[in-house]
C-alpha cells in the first residue's frame, strides 16, 4: 500500500515539476517528459491497485531511470532545483515500493 501511495505521490510530482519547468523557462521538453513518466506512473499505480504483480517492479524502472535523470541533470547544472528534491522522493518511492 505505501508503494502505491510513493508511486502516485512521485508521478504528480513529475507532472507538477513538468508544468513548472513548462511555466518558468517554456521548457516544453520539461513538460512533455515530466507528463509522460507522471502518466506512466500514475498507471503503473493503477495497475499496482488492482493486484497487477509486475507493476510495483515497473513503478521502480520508471522513477529509477528519472533518478539518473535527475542526478545528470544536477552534475552537469549544479543547481539543486528540480533535482534534489526529484532524487530525494525517488529514493524514498523505490525504498516504499521494495517493502
Amino acid at each position: 500500500m505505501l508503494g502505491l501511495i510513493a508511486t502516485v505521490f512521485y508521478g504528480l510530482l513529475s507532472i507538477g515539476g513538468g508544468i513548472m519547468g513548462f511555466k518558468k523557462s517554456q521548457s516544453k521538453v520539461s513538460l512533455i517528459s515530466g507528463g509522460i513518466s507522471g502518466v506512466l506512473l500514475l498507471a503503473v499505480a493503477a495497475m499496482m491497485n488492482g493486484g497487477q504483480a509486475w507493476a510495483s517492479s515497473a513503478a521502480i524502472a520508471i522513477i529509477t531511470l528519472l533518478i539518473v535523470v535527475f542526478v545528470a541533470r544536477w552534475v552537469k547544472t549544479k543547481k539543486l532545483m528540480p533535482a534534489l528534491p526529484m532524487v530525494l522522493f525517488g529514493g524514498i518511492a523505490i525504498a516504499l515500493n521494495l517493502v
